[in-house]
């Protein structure tokens, strides 16, 4: 018998002798949570709190009634942290924290082989109207409308870095809620925190829209590790 064998059975030994038993395997993030908007795939983007400017994101599936976590990555949310996602304001560079869809994808290149959500190409004239007083307010418009100021909106192949690959998420999207905000993306990294997105890396972002599929409806849920604003209560 090898000498490591050996020393499982001692050790295994030595626990029954103690009355010990192993403890249970930890719950998977996603089956803690309350809600995890019914599909079978799942992105959970969670910083320490509030007050934090990065955390970590993982994406996960749901395989025979257990959340498997297929992959994850080091996340950067806004620069001044995160907020519930019913009380936020607009222009206060905060993450929104909740439960949301993700309507489609976006990028300045092409789609990664494989992604089956739906993609927009960035044009010249890609807009994200922000402005309150638009009708096109936190929407995707080609061109930019005559009621949306562009002192008001994101010109989207502006940020060829942070938008090369995209993911719209559906804070306050379909019944937009005025000064409430817009054009919040998970998207991959600038240079620091966002203004209010979630971004990671390229290869990351690359990866999830590779990952999602529309039809196993996949969510994003943002929050922090405890409080008020927990990624749990959602």
């Amino acid at each position: 018998m090898r000498p490591g064998v050996v020393l499982a059975l001692v050790s295994a030994s030595s626990l029954a002798l103690l009355g010990l038993r192993p403890g249970p395997a930890p719950v998977p993030l996603p089956a803690q949570l309350a809600d995890t908007g019914g599909g079978s795939q799942l992105i959970t983007a969670q910083a320490p709190d509030t007050g934090s400017t990065s955390g970590t994101l993982a994406w996960w599936d749901l395989k025979d009634g257990q959340w498997v976590q297929a992959g994850t990555a080091p996340a950067r949310f806004g620069a001044n942290g995160l907020v519930e996602g019913a009380s936020r304001k607009q222009g206060t560079d905060t993450t929104p924290t909740g439960l949301y869809d993700l309507p489609f994808g976006f990028g300045t290149k092409a789609a990664p082989t494989g992604t089956t959500v739906a993609y927009r190409a960035v044009k010249d004239d890609s807009w994200w109207c922000q402005d309150n007083d638009s009708q096109s307010y936190n929407r995707w418009v080609e061109p930019l409308p005559g009621d949306c100021r562009a002192s008001e909106s994101e010109h989207l192949s502006a940020y060829a870095t942070q938008y090369a690959y995209a993911l719209v998420i559906g804070f306050n999207y379909d019944r937009p809620v005025r000064g409430r905000g817009a054009g919040i993306f998970l998207h991959v990294n600038g240079n620091g925190a966002t203004a209010g997105c979630v971004s990671v890396p390229q290869d990351a972002m690359q990866r999830i829209l590779q990952w999602a599929e529309p039809g196993k409806r996949p969510h994003v849920a943002i929050g922090t590790a405890d409080g008020a604003t927990a990624v749990t209560r959602y």
